[in-house]
């Protein structure tokens, strides 16, 4: 049996195009972390990454440990994900001033066989690995976006904000409104390493809320 890639199997949600569209965007569930800080020099950024990836790839090789959770199949990890905020102000991806003040939640789409349990289960595995690591603003979140507008970015992330304009446009023209509230915010989808990926050729999908005019 082929491993379930989500990135395929759901191109809609991973790969929209260059171009703004509205989507429906259905509950899933996610290991989340949420933290503060300029996601380029914070340490808890950086420890956020280690628990999300460290979490999701526990959860992936259970079965080699003698605890594969009921439902288990074999799938590629999904791509990692943002929702992004400014501590004292609205944040739309516009104005990006102060890195400093971000609130982001960071996360990472599991299958829908991963529970409480097994959630539990693989961050007492990396406990174990890894005892250094704050485990308290880590959980697992069934988490639905509702309506949305998306749009696929290409380039370095310095430069979301021009394609941001042309999505709110789009948004303006076609009788919608941005939503951004606490719970439904500014929203990525990392399709590129930015490790090994030259800036110019990042993929990130951006996503705004949005509700009938």
């Amino acid at each position: 049996m082929d491993k379930v890639d989500y990135k395929k199997s759901e191109k809609e949600l991973y790969y929209p195009k260059k171009t703004p569209s509205v989507i429906e965007i259905p509950e899933m569930v996610f290991i989340m972390t949420d933290g503060k800080g300029n996601p380029n020099t914070s340490e808890s950024y950086a420890q956020a990454m280690e628990i999300l990836y460290g979490l999701s790839y526990t959860i992936k090789m259970s079965k080699m440990k003698g605890n594969q959770p009921a439902g288990y199949f074999e799938y590629v990890v999904p791509p990692l994900e943002g929702l992004w905020s400014v501590e004292g102000a609205e944040f739309d991806g516009l104005n990006i001033t102060d890195k400093d003040k971000f609130c982001w939640t960071s996360m990472i789409r599991q299958p829908e066989f991963v529970t409480e349990e097994v959630f539990e289960w693989a961050r007492g595995e990396l406990q174990k690995k890894k005892p250094e690591l704050d485990f308290s603003n880590t959980r697992l979140e069934r988490y639905r976006e509702g309506l949305c507008c998306q749009i696929m970015h290409l380039g370095p992330y310095d430069d979301e904000p021009a394609t941001i304009v042309k999505m709110e446009e789009y948004i303006r023209d076609n009788g919608y409104i941005t939503d951004i509230t606490d719970q439904r915010r500014h929203h990525e989808i990392y399709l590129g390493d930015p490790r090994k990926t030259k800036p110019e050729n990042l993929k990130t999908v951006i996503r705004h809320p949005v509700r009938k005019n």
